[in-house]
């Protein structure tokens, strides 16, 4: 138990140092940065899906399935992401790797608790672009890091064999740096601006699960989740300063004006998911998924941004899985889940007039350990997002998501000392 702690311990350490470089989108200059998807390297595998319950995996993005568990949950999850950037005129690539989730659940009887960490969103992006006017040229470089960070508890209460609520409590916290410099052709010195914004607040968000039979196989899943709209604040610091740029890349100061401080409320919109899906437990199961979020009331950061808005945005999601035989003691592959699924998406971020569209077809498996009930999930994402037209960016990835859910008795009363 000791050492479990310990490690637990390290590595949401190590998740808050990660959040830090989550994204290698220019769209991440928005708002509050990249939002990140809520939940397991299991649930991303089947299109996002969140709505089956489950008593070994830890359902992240509803509330209402910890009370599901049978078994404590120590989960843990991350990925390797390839994404190629493209405009009409150029093309290029990045990769990163990520740590993106870290959560404990606990079985209480009729109660299931869960509590962990996880990024929210994330900033990272260079991008360097050139213009001419009057026929002297300028260069502009930007570069953006940071993200915000969520640390959550929630508790789950089987009200009924088919019937369990839930609610999470989250803070959500951050810091999110950008700088823009600014050089001309002919002149000795450049201009930069820098940008710092501390981000914090808190939110809610509860869930509803509903599980039936329609025969002695068959059963009917339901889910529906709401996230409470909230309010971070962020305090901005903006710096102004006239530099020297050596070859070396190095800068020195020449001239720097007194930071300009201020205040900005930050809202996370609401968000309501709901589906539906049917299946065999233990054998295989296919659902669909709604969420809607309502995204106009979002802002900037800073008030100088005139070519984003944001709308309402919603998000569709189609997936199951299947196991051969998951009690199997002959064949390995017979116990192993085979997952998937399609995504599409209005992410809720208009630029130049158009809005921001995300679409992805996902796989996975989910390998057993050994002989006992933890596995390892393994998920598979490729899509594409934006369009190269209108002066936009598309952005076409491909991700590798790993996750470990460990699964044990941690608390049984010894019957001999």
């Amino acid at each position: 138990m000791i050492k479990k702690i310990a490690v637990s311990i390290c590595l949401l350490i190590s998740l808050v140092n990660y959040a830090q470089e989550g994204t290698a989108s220019p769209y991440s200059f928005y708002g509050i940065g990249d939002v990140r998807f809520k939940g397991t390297a299991e649930n991303r595998a089947m299109g996002g899906l969140s709505i089956f319950p489950d008593s070994i995996h830890l359902n992240l993005q509803n509330p209402a399935s910890y009370s599901s568990l049978r078994y404590t949950t120590l989960t843990v999850g991350g990925a390797f992401s390839s994404t190629t950037l493209e405009t009409e005129t150029q093309r290029e690539k990045a990769q990163r790797v990520t740590l993106d989730y870290f959560a404990v659940g606990l079985p209480m009887g009729k109660f299931g608790a869960a509590f962990g960490l996880m990024p929210y969103s994330s900033v990272g992006y260079k991008i360097r672009a050139q213009s001419t006017v009057g026929g002297i040229n300028s260069n502009r470089q930007f570069t953006g890091t940071g993200g915000i960070n969520r640390a959550f508890i929630g508790l789950s209460y089987l009200i009924a064999p088919k019937f369990s609520v839930g609610a999470d409590v989250s803070y959500n916290f951050g810091r999110i740096e950008t700088t823009s410099l600014q050089t001309v052709d002919g002149v000795q010195f450049a201009s930069r601006e820098e940008n710092l914004s501390d981000i914090g607040g808190f939110n809610i968000s509860a869930g509803l699960m509903y599980e039936t039979k329609f025969n002695e196989k068959l059963n009917f899943f339901s889910g529906l989740s709401y996230s409470t709209e909230s309010q971070l604040r962020s305090d901005n610091e903006r710096t102004l300063a006239i530099v020297q740029v050596f070859v070396t890349g190095g800068q020195a100061v020449v001239d720097q004006n007194d930071p300009e401080r201020s205040r900005t409320d930050l809202k996370i919109p609401s968000k309501l998911t709901f589906g539906a899906g049917i299946g065999e437990k233990t054998k295989w199961m296919v659902g669909a998924e709604v969420a809607l979020q309502q995204g106009r009331e979002q802002a900037n950061r800073f008030d100088d941004i005139d070519n984003v808005e944001f709308e309402n945005a919603i998000r569709y999601s189609v997936g199951g899985y299947y196991i051969p035989k998951f009690n199997s003691f002959s064949s390995y592959l017979s116990r192993v889940t085979y997952r998937g699924g399609l995504k599409h998406e209005n992410t809720g971020l208009v630029f130049n007039n158009k809005s921001i569209f995300d679409t992805g077809v996902t796989a996975g498996l989910g390998l057993p350990v050994g002989g006992s009930l933890s596995n390892i999930n393994i998920g598979f994402e490729y899509g594409k997002r934006g369009t190269v037209y209108g002066g936009l960016v598309r952005e076409t990835y491909a991700n590798v998501i790993i996750g470990l859910s460990l699964n044990d008795r941690w608390f049984v009363k010894r019957k001999y000392d």
